[in-house]
């Protein structure tokens, strides 16, 4: 099924498939030959792994790791959370995709409502998130990893990965990244489970655990005539409880499960880093398969990086939980505490040399799987949603071009951005990741969930809700990193009023509010006709009308611009000479061909492609298992309640 989505023309150098038209194009193009080797069949069968490896970089390890060694295990529930998203995921949201026929989630929210704004919006700000909240993160939190490893500098660190990174991303595409991918989620498991096993080992067994982590305080704790609060270098009493009290709390329960579940619905079911991969599968039961192996795998980093980084803190105490601000800086280089390095001090300083290797490996893996992934799809996010709408006739080679230039500045800007990423919430970078999603995820997620199972929600609606969520959220962030968020040692000043709020239950007022704004405008204004919802929402997902899409105009300049561009690449491809070849090979622009479709024949690809039909045996099973998984998230959850 033709899904194999427009990262890869955009990475491989083709024009992006945006329109119907235009993706009939591309699988001619790309798929049916590729089809034919059996190449997509293997693909379509690493979507699980793919997805979690697109999840799990090396921010991961760093930060679950971090803020295990600093709160507890209740950081592993924003992990088990994800069991019951990605059920919906598969179940619910990629369905509405497919039969809409789009590629990127800006191109649905275009269909749905009409217009170029919100399309336009929404790409500029998924690019704004993934600087703040992706490359930056993973990029430090690799790099501090290398640091500690092999003694190099951390910005000589970052140059090193990146480059690495950036070569098979540009050359390899899409397909490289989900081959990557399954290589990368084997290797990530094998050392994680190796390293975990070496923890417990030396630290005893769990009971030992249990009763060393509530143990594992510091022993400086003044400097000066300043002594460290008791709460500031003390393991919390909570520590072995995922939910915590609502009101003091670090994590409060109602925040976990309500805010939580919010900014897990943007990224598990909006983001295109996620979505991109399961709109790659072969047919409506590989995306739930992927999706099921996805919530099992999503199990294990409570234990293979929450409890590892709590153990860190049992065996290297006077680093990792260092409280006073001297101290911290002399093992990790910044004041505001060391819990960071927790994971790559267990692997540095507990792991023998041959091993250690492999840990080396691991986190070279995560952190370039999760990386090329948002190349990839930021990548496409550009050139599709934004530059094309400022060069409307631009050619292949110059939307190539723009792709790889974009790339070079959102690593730019993502570099000068980790020094704030050191420094923030308290040293623990998970936290900071999921702080900033909090103030910049909930309009989005609120105007996807309106958009698939509200049909009276219009543009305007929608539109204004996104960008009144967005002031509210943005001045939050900005008023927090003005302040400062502060440390034990030295809280922020930043008013209560403002800072007071935990994040989770602001992503909770923030969604709330964006709902309501958007209920408010979308019923004072003209509501959109069924004629242009057909299969784009829930209530009339099964309709077999045609739909008059709102943005047909925009359609037929596209067709226009892809058949001109059709003519051109192929009277081009008859005049390269060998060097032209070489280098078109090598930046992907080399795609097979596929055989010259009929007018029928495109037709029934069309229809094929928005099929979302499944073998009654295989949709029994996926439907079984997805029952279970949701099972297995409810009984973690009250285990370690």
């Amino acid at each position: 099924m033709p899904w194999l989505v427009a990262a890869e023309i955009t990475q491989r150098g083709r024009a992006p498939c945006t329109q119907p038209k235009r993706e009939l194009l591309f699988w001619r193009r790309v798929w049916l030959p590729a089809r034919t080797i059996g190449r997509a069949s293997f693909m379509e069968q690493q979507i699980g792994a793919s997805l979690f490896a697109s999840n799990i970089g090396s921010g991961h390890f760093v930060g679950l790791a971090g803020t295990g060694a600093a709160a507890g295990i209740a950081t592993g529930g924003f992990e088990w959370n994800a069991l019951i998203l990605v059920v919906l995921l598969g179940w619910v949201f990629v369905p509405i995709y497919i039969k809409a026929g789009v590629v990127t989630m800006p191109e649905y929210l275009r269909k749905r409502f009409g217009g170029q704004r919100i399309q336009v919006y929404l790409s500029v700000l998924s690019l704004v998130l993934y600087i703040f909240t992706k490359i930056s993160a993973d990029i430090f939190s690799g790099a501090i990893f290398i640091n500690l490893a092999l003694g190099l500098d951390l910005y000589l660190a970052i140059f090193i990965l990146l480059a690495i990174t950036a070569l098979y991303t540009i050359t390899g595409g899409l397909a490289a990244v989900i081959y990557t991918d399954t290589l990368q989620t084997v290797i990530m498991l094998l050392g994680s489970f190796i390293l975990t096993g070496f923890a417990f080992h030396e630290v005893g067994g769990y009971s030992a655990f249990v009763t060393k982590y509530m143990n594992a305080i510091p022993t400086v704790t003044s400097y000066g005539n300043t002594t460290v609060k008791k709460e500031c270098y003390t393991p919390r009493a909570d520590s072995f409880h995922i939910f915590r009290d609502p009101l003091k709390g670090d994590l409060p329960w109602p925040g976990l499960i309500f805010g939580l579940t919010i900014i897990s619905l943007w990224y598990w079911c909006t983001d295109q880093v996620i979505v991109q991969r399961c709109l790659s599968a072969k047919n409506m039961s590989h995306v739930k398969a992927g999706c099921i192996m996805c919530g099992y795998m999503k199990l294990l980093p409570m234990f293979l990086m929450v409890m590892p980084g709590m153990i860190s803190r049992i065996l290297f105490t006077e680093k990792v939980a260092c409280t006073v601000p001297s101290e911290c800086e002399k093992y990790c280089g910044t004041k505001v505490g060391c819990t960071n390095i927790a994971y790559p001090t267990l692997v540095v300083e507990l792991m023998p040399n041959g091993l250690r290797g492999l840990m080396l490996s691991v986190m070279l893996a995560s952190l370039m799987s999760s990386l090329t992934s948002i190349f990839n799809s930021a990548s496409t996010l550009f050139t599709m949603d934004i530059y094309t709408k400022i060069r409307k006739k631009a050619s292949e080679k110059e939307l190539m071009i723009a792709g790889r230039l974009f790339m070079l500045v959102l690593i730019g800007v993502s570099i000068a951005w980790v020094p704030i990423v050191q420094s923030a919430q308290s040293g623990q970078l998970f936290d900071y990741i999921q702080s900033i999603t909090s103030y910049l995820g909930p309009p989005i997620a609120a105007v996807f969930l309106l958009a698939i199972f509200c049909k009276r929600v219009n543009e305007p609606g929608a539109f204004w809700g996104l960008i009144i969520g967005f002031l509210i959220g943005v001045s939050r962030m900005i008023t927090e990193f003005a302040y400062g968020t502060g440390s034990c040692m030295e809280p922020s000043n930043c008013p209560t009023i403002i800072c007071g709020v935990h994040y989770l239950y602001f992503a909770i007022i923030l969604f709330v509010i964006t709902i309501i704004v958007i209920l408010a405008i979308s019923l004072f204004t003209k509501p959109i006709a069924d004629v242009h919802l057909y299969r784009l929402c829930w209530s009339l997902r099964n309709s077999k009308e045609e739909r008059i899409d709102l943005d047909a105009e925009d359609e037929d300049i596209q067709d226009a611009r892809e058949d001109a561009l059709e003519i051109d690449t192929e009277a081009s491809e008859e005049k390269k000479g060998c060097l032209r070849q070489a280098y078109d090979m090598f930046c992907g622009l080399d795609q097979q061909k596929g055989p010259k479709m009929t007018k029928e024949e495109e037709a029934a690809m069309k229809l094929k492609m928005t099929d979302t039909s499944e073998k009654r045996l295989w949709r029994m099973v996926v439907n079984i298992n997805g029952i279970i998984l949701l099972a297995v998230a409810v009984f973690c959850h009250a285990y370690f309640a």
